[in-house]
């Protein structure tokens, strides 16, 4: 399917690893180009070359969003390099394990603000240049969100917001036809959560235990399979969709675990 997103430029936070790289390359994969907004140099120079060997267009702002002038500096350079912005792709964060027990309200406070505070920013800087291409958002949740987790208070906190500011954002722009989606991944194989594993005495058997509950395949979710619904829902292929949560996680979150098990 030809999603027409040809020249079409995309801004991604978090966008040169783990989902974000694979957000990345579906988006010039379709020709589009997208603008990867993180910190990590040495992967964003890989994926940088990996595209240009393809003849494949992408740039690359090497900046963690912790100030809000952080993400206007990041539109001001996509525009001053591409000239417009047809949509933006919410998705760096981190499950930083600030609970109840294990935490405290500054930690708290900073946990929210690190992984919801550039969502609004990058939005808001944006917001101008997302009227005039009538743009497409999609915020990358989690399904910590709506489950829980136990001892992550700041993560989750931040990832159900995503999914507020989804809604509220989708209604809010509709006058300007501004279309406002989020992706709710729940296990997905990605450098942090590799790392995750591998602080347990037995990473293998963990794993296991964890793709044994994923109802479809009893396996985990790809990035590519998260990348493939995000470009979906940026293109207009996905024209009548706004305010909608979509589970990319093979049924893991409502559909009856035992059934993995079976």
């Amino acid at each position: 399917m030809d999603l027409n997103l040809k020249d079409k430029v995309f801004l991604v936070s978090g966008g040169s690893k783990g989902i974000g790289a694979a957000i990345s390359k579906t988006i010039a994969e379709e020709g589009g180009i997208p603008v990867m907004i993180d910190p990590s140099l040495t992967e964003a120079v890989n994926l940088l070359d990996e595209l240009d060997k393809k003849k494949q267009k992408a740039f690359h702002f090497p900046q963690r969003l912790t100030e809000s002038e952080h993400a206007k500096a990041a539109v001001a350079f996509a525009i001053d390099q591409c000239g417009k912005i047809d949509g933006i792709v919410n998705n760096a964060g981190a499950n930083d394990g600030v609970g109840l027990e294990k935490g405290n309200p500054e930690d708290f406070r900073k946990s929210l603000l690190s992984n919801l505070g550039h969502y609004y920013d990058l939005v808001h800087y944006a917001l101008p240049y997302l009227k005039k291409s009538k743009g497409s958002i999609v915020n990358i949740s989690s399904k910590t969100a709506v489950t829980g987790q136990g001892n992550t208070s700041g993560y989750t906190a931040a990832k159900g917001a995503q999914l507020s500011l989804t809604r509220e954002w989708a209604v809010e722009l509709l006058p300007y036809g501004i279309r406002v989606n989020a992706v709710i991944p729940a296990e997905v194989m990605t450098p942090l959560y590799r790392k995750w594993l591998d602080s347990f005495e037995n990473p293998q058997a963990q794993l296991q235990k964890i793709t044994s509950r994923i109802p479809l395949e009893n396996r985990m979710t790809s990035a590519e399979e998260i990348a493939h619904m995000v470009v979906f829902l940026l293109s207009e292929k996905s024209s009548h969709t706004t305010g909608q949560w979509i589970f990319v996680d093979g049924g893991y979150t409502h559909l009856d675990r035992a059934i993995g098990n079976s």
